[in-house]
């Protein structure tokens, strides 16, 4: 099948920190590392979740998702970014880039809907705690489940779908460390003003608005526990609650700047910066902010090391 673009470029060049060859070799052992720790973090929650039955409810089932869009975020982005940070340049072929760039919007998207559809469940869980059990019953985690990743799957197909029509004439150097909508976009030897007004509109629907009702859920979740009776349930409550937004934030605001304007005026060096934030300190913190600090989870994690050390006695 012909190719409608018209294209000239048949490989893209990812420049990642070249400028810096001595940063560059730095950067690739850390992010080896945290890259490595992400995926640990990530495949326990998955296998914990899924072999204890104590935590088969939407608290922990999301979290499970949650951990298996961070694991396929990671896996879109980094691989490639540590080959980039460990050569000067790095190739990528036009079919490759674009195959990225479609699976960094389609798990990028389907955790922003999971984000909110987590703060959802968090506050009908606190704030109406008799009603719960029918504000969250199987049928509608189900449907927020379903429809968190049928959203994601259609920002990806329907933005990259789009993008690859407009003809990349050269020069095909892409000044970032992946195949990111907005870097690759620069590149378009075409006019993009109806794009990026959709990308505009896009990112208000798909991050600012869950990223707002997300916090408007934490502000009545925060009343709900300055009504607590506990001065310890409120610290830890709090805790919990501040950890959450931290994560949060830095994953919505940085995903906002970076997509709200795909041509803005930060510079590149910048938009790099931003995009590690999201792409490798988000899928690194969730387990740690979510899950590994939940009294429930610990609780399990030691209760299947105990069954697994008796079931092999030395």
């Amino acid at each position: 099948m012909k190719r409608q673009n018209q294209s000239s470029v048949v490989e893209f060049i990812l420049l990642g920190f070249s400028n810096s060859p001595e940063l560059q070799e730095q950067l690739f052992g850390v992010f080896l590392v945290v890259y490595l720790v992400t995926l640990l973090g990530n495949a326990i929650i998955i296998v914990v979740i899924s072999l204890e039955q104590s935590l088969h409810v939407p608290m922990y089932l999301f979290l499970q998702n949650l951990s298996v869009v961070d694991v396929s975020f990671s896996a879109a982005i980094m691989p490639e970014m540590l080959v980039v940070l460990s050569t000067q340049k790095t190739s990528i072929s036009f079919i490759s880039c674009f195959a990225q760039m479609y699976f960094i919007l389609f798990f990028g998207g389907t955790e922003c809907f999971l984000l909110g559809a987590m703060a959802y469940d968090r506050f009908a869980a606190i704030c109406h705690p008799l009603s719960y059990p029918m504000l969250m019953n199987k049928r509608v985690f189900m449907k927020l489940l379903m429809m968190s990743w049928a959203l994601g799957f259609m920002l990806g197909t329907v933005q990259t779908s789009w993008v690859v029509t407009f003809p990349f004439c050269g020069p095909n150097e892409i000044n970032h460390i992946s195949c990111e909508t907005p870097a690759v976009l620069e590149l378009a030897c075409a006019d993009t003003f109806l794009f990026e007004i959709y990308a505009f509109t896009g990112t208000v629907l798909i991050i600012m608005v869950p990223f707002v009702l997300i916090l408007l859920s934490y502000i009545r979740i925060l009343f709900a526990i300055l009504k607590m009776p506990s001065a310890t349930g409120r610290q830890k409550a709090f805790s919990t609650c501040a950890s959450h937004l931290t994560s949060v934030t830095l994953f919505y605001g940085t995903a906002n700047m970076t997509y709200l304007q795909p041509k803005s005026g930060y510079s590149p060096e910048t938009k790099k910066l931003m995009s590690l934030s999201y792409s490798l300190l988000t899928p690194l913190l969730n387990p740690l902010i979510y899950s590994l600090r939940n009294s429930e989870m610990k609780k399990a994690l030691v209760k299947l090391w105990r069954r697994k050390v008796d079931s092999h006695p030395f």
